[in-house]
């Protein structure tokens, strides 16, 4: 399998997972042009993608939906409120349900040798999820855009080769930052976003001998800054009682603009 992202970001969110036969995108939240060249960089274009999946209808994860759609007949899955969220934001009235495939929370899809199995997440839209997706002995977990986690998130996560987990914010800086209160409260609410403190909390609860990779994702621009998600990931990491560190496997922050480092297992 291969697993990147082509964006990631509080701006905007694409990315990629892939085996020799199957190719996916999790999300379209950036322009269809920075999307084909992400994938360009891969040796794909969009004629290689089998299916798309979407987390939920924010535009940060929606934004080349539409365009992707007008130009090529690659299938949509999103759950029920999602796709009602989408369908809402086209004014235009160029998009219909029949561009869409209806997912529900823990009920896997078959898209060639790969299983996706969606799982419900806390975040303020209508009907957001995150996704496990299969391959063989294989499994990545993508979970950005969650306010909190419990055991369902753990035990969802648990297994996987690879992981693009949130962190979105430094809880310090958010608090002292620019951000109106009620904003502020948002992103801190359990329908919020994951801060960096608690991303590494639950990535330590997750790692097994199996992880061969961690990508930190939807990093706030104005909240957060890479090396100290990094740094505070890492931090949780060497200071648990697990068995394991920080230098057992790369934690990478994944680019907010480009394609990120591919791993591939």
């Amino acid at each position: 399998m291969r697993f990147t992202t082509i964006a990631s970001g509080s701006s905007g969110n694409c990315t990629y997972v892939g085996s020799d036969n199957t190719h996916i995108l999790v999300d379209a939240g950036i322009s269809k042009k920075r999307i084909e060249e992400g994938l360009n960089e891969l040796d794909l274009s969009f004629t290689d993608i089998s299916a798309i999946f979407v987390t939920h209808e924010h535009t940060d994860h929606i934004a080349a939906i539409r365009t992707i759609l007008k130009k090529h007949d690659i299938p949509v899955y999103a759950t029920a409120g999602t796709i009602t969220g989408i369908l809402n934001t086209d004014k235009k009235g160029e998009m219909s349900d029949s561009s869409f495939i209806t997912v529900r929370a823990d009920e896997a899809i078959p898209v060639g040798d790969m299983i996706i199995n969606p799982m419900t997440i806390s975040h303020d839209a209508l009907e957001p999820c995150g996704y496990r997706v299969y391959c063989g002995e294989k499994k990545i977990g993508i979970a950005t855009d969650l306010g909190c986690y419990n055991d369902y998130t753990v035990e969802s996560l648990s297994g996987c080769d690879a992981l693009l987990l949130e962190a979105n914010h430094d809880v310090r800086m958010l608090q002292t930052g620019p951000y109106p209160y009620v904003l502020k409260s948002r992103i801190l609410g359990d329908r919020g976003h994951l801060s960096n403190d608690k991303s590494g909390e639950l990535l330590c609860k997750l790692l097994s001998d199996k992880m061969k990779g961690v990508f930190l994702g939807h990093l706030s621009k104005e909240n957060n800054l890479p090396e100290l998600a990094y740094e505070t990931v890492r931090v949780e990491v060497d200071m648990s009682s697990i068995p394991f560190n920080s230098g057992d496997f790369p934690i990478m922050v994944a680019d907010r603009n480009c394609l990120s480092p591919v791993l591939e297992f």
